[in-house]
Order: structure tokens, then sequence, then C-alpha cells
């Protein structure tokens, strides 16, 4: 039985929900949610549902509101999560920014934080020769200006250089992602459309079956080390 905690929002506002819940409540509208779904959601900081003691999530009426939000903008503009995200973000810190659409969207996307060869070094604090290696490896794309995963896999470079590991020795993990990509072309292609809609969803679907892969892989590699001091 759920602790009083996980009963009652916390605002007092009636019970708290489980995924099954929530599910039975959007799903007459939004056919394609299922849990999987709503972790993803979840992992991309769309929503942030309590947790019981036991680790379940339970979501409030404001969370299932949040969440028809961002479906709904997906649905109905086509939007993507990171531009919805900061739509979301600028509503909680008490703006009013204008809905965004598609035009915008694109607009925000374009607007990202870019780096230069030159400037994404100095963030880091990497050397140039690492750059070099990393594109030269595939770890990173040839290319003149860089965003902030770029930033990212930069710095977990220069970590691994610190204990010996060279870029040259990480291209196997190019190749599986490549073919981690196949197995997920594959998995959406029955699902894939030509119009607008189906696009977005396809694509919102390859990030999540993504995830689920990066799940999979780092269980293993945390497992293969574990091993490694028995």
């Amino acid at each position: 039985m759920p602790s009083t905690a996980a009963s009652t929002s916390a605002s007092g506002h009636g019970p708290l929900l489980g995924i099954g819940q929530v599910l039975a409540l959007l799903q007459p509208e939004f056919p394609e949610l299922t849990p999987s779904k709503l972790r993803f959601l979840e992992e991309q900081r769309l929503v942030s549902p309590a947790r019981t003691a036991a680790g379940y999530r339970k979501f409030s009426q404001a969370d299932v509101d949040r969440i028809t939000v961002v479906l709904s903008m997906q649905r109905d503009q086509y939007l993507p999560l990171k531009v919805i995200r900061a739509h979301l973000e600028a509503i909680d810190a008490g703006e009013t920014p204008a809905l965004p659409n598609a035009a915008n969207a694109a607009s925000f996307l374009a607007g990202a934080r870019r780096y230069r060869r030159d400037e994404l070094i100095e963030a880091v604090g990497a050397s140039r020769s690492l750059l070099d290696e990393a594109v030269s490896a595939s770890l990173l794309p040839a290319a003149e200006q860089y965003g902030d995963e770029a930033v990212e896999v930069l710095q977990a470079l220069v970590a691994l250089r610190a204990v010996g590991i060279e870029p040259r020795h990480l291209r196997g993990i190019r190749a599986a992602a490549e073919r981690e990509a196949t197995l997920v072309e594959r998995a959406i292609a029955p699902s894939r459309r030509a119009d607008a809609a189906g696009k977005a969803r396809a694509a919102e679907r390859a990030l999540e079956l993504a995830r689920h892969l990066e799940t999979v892989h780092s269980s293993l590699v945390r497992d293969a080390v574990a091993r490694l001091g028995r």
C-alpha cells in the first residue's frame, strides 16, 4: 500500500496516480501513449512525477495536465520536445511566452549555442589534437561549428585520455552505434508516414528507442567493469 505522501498530491488536491491510471485517462485522446513514453517524457525533463519509497512513479493532476499539454503540442504543432520544454520552463519561471509554432521552433533551434572549433576546445580545456583524433575516429563530425552535445563528448574524451584511453580505442563504439541506428530505422519503418505528423512521431519514437539502447549498453558496460574486480 502506498505511503500517505504517495497517496495525495503535494498540494493536497486529490490522489496521485500510477502510470496505469494516467494511461487510462489519456490514451483515449492519445492512443500512442505508453509507459515507455511517459518515462521518456520524464527523462526529457518535461514532467517530474513524485516517487514512493519503493520508487514507483506517482503523478499529480498538474502532472497529467502538463503531459496533456506536451502531447497536444507535439500532435497539433509538430514541435520538438526541446522547444516544448523551453516553452514550459519559461511558464514555470513566471513568464508569458508566445505559443511556439513550426516557424519560431526552427528559429529557437537555430539559435541554440554553437561553438567554433577553437571555442569548443577552450570550453572543454581539450587539445586541438584530441579534437582532430575524435573526428578521425568518427566520434565527432568534421564541422566548423558544434553544439552542446559535442561539448559533453569532448569532455568525456578528455577524462578518458587522462587514463590512457584514446579516441582510436573507441572506434568500435561508432560501429556499434551505426548498427543500433539500423535496428531503430527498421523498427520505426512500418509506422513512418510521409506527412509532417507521421515524420514527427517517427523521429520521437526513434529517440525513445535510442534511450532504451543506451540503457542496455550502459548496463552491460557496468556489469563487465564490475566483474573485473571480482
